[in-house]
């Protein structure tokens, strides 16, 4: 039995919505992406992590109680088919995946949203201190952004006992980047979830589909060396029919006029 670590990010991963949008639209904050941007733009902290710091400092946002992020994960809008991923895993012969999500959503939210799909204990996500007597945050324990993810990543795989070329990890955007980065120099598999420019170039693979299930596409063909008919058999019997599976190579490319040519001054 070959064993295999499978990890996938959650906002916009499994899910159509960011954590962060759903719980200000809930509490009628506005502005939380030029907030998110700004944070970003000046590299205050890692990206994937701006929800976090602005539960802690941002005025608007320091009223967010645990209950309030529970609800937002009830809230939020899922890919269908997520817990059809486990099942699938488990008929390819001969392979066996321990599947968790990584993600710098609060884990309140993770939990809330993936309950009856994912197991609690197979969840890492940003991880809050709250005070006993207000519920307010008072700190962070741990943020899984950025190279915060390549930590939790590598401590899962040393005690899953899996070498890094049965490492899968799954994202859709920045705060993925150097999870992949690392993952690729040493012989993981990474899926990129979305077309994002700076994501794409780096995965080994890219899916785009609403559905959760299709992050079995690449694994089925490069780890368990299925064609595209035994692929879609296995969708089938869960009836499930693979519509408009395209393959395709996109060059991205901007381009402008060349500067004139320089006149010599007398």
């Amino acid at each position: 039995m070959k064993e295999f670590l499978l990890a996938s990010d959650f906002d916009q991963t499994l899910s159509f919505n960011d954590s962060g949008m759903v719980l200000s639209e809930m509490l009628g904050i506005s502005g939380f992406a030029e907030r998110a941007a700004g944070l970003a733009g000046i590299h205050l902290v890692q990206q994937g992590g701006e929800l976090a710091y602005l539960l802690l400092h941002d005025p608007e946002y320091r009223r967010v109680r645990r209950e309030h992020l529970v609800e937002v994960g009830r809230r939020i809008r899922l890919k269908p088919n997520l817990g059809l991923i486990s099942r699938l895993l488990g008929e390819i012969d001969g392979y066996r995946f321990a599947f968790y999500v990584i993600s710098a959503a609060p884990i309140e939210v993770i939990r809330s949203a993936l309950e009856g799909i994912v197991p609690e204990d197979r969840i890492f996500g940003t991880r809050f201190h709250y005070d006993e007597g207000s519920g307010e945050i008072q700190s962070i324990l741990s943020v899984p952004a950025g190279y915060g993810k390549v930590a939790v990543l590598e401590d899962l795989r040393r005690r899953l006992g899996v070498s890094y070329d049965r490492v899968v990890y799954v994202g859709d955007g920045n705060s993925d980047v150097h999870v992949m980065l690392h993952l690729n120099r040493l012989g993981g598999l990474t899926i990129a979830a979305s077309e994002n420019r700076y994501l794409t170039p780096i995965a080994r693979r890219t899916i785009l589909s609403d559905d959760g299930s299709s992050v079995m596409i690449p694994i089925l063909e490069e780890l368990a060396g299925w064609d595209a008919g035994r692929i879609r058999s296995l969708f089938a019997t869960h009836g499930l029919v693979l519509e408009d599976w395209d393959k395709i190579r996109t060059d991205t490319l901007t381009i402008r006029g060349a500067p004139g040519p320089r006149h010599a001054v007398a």
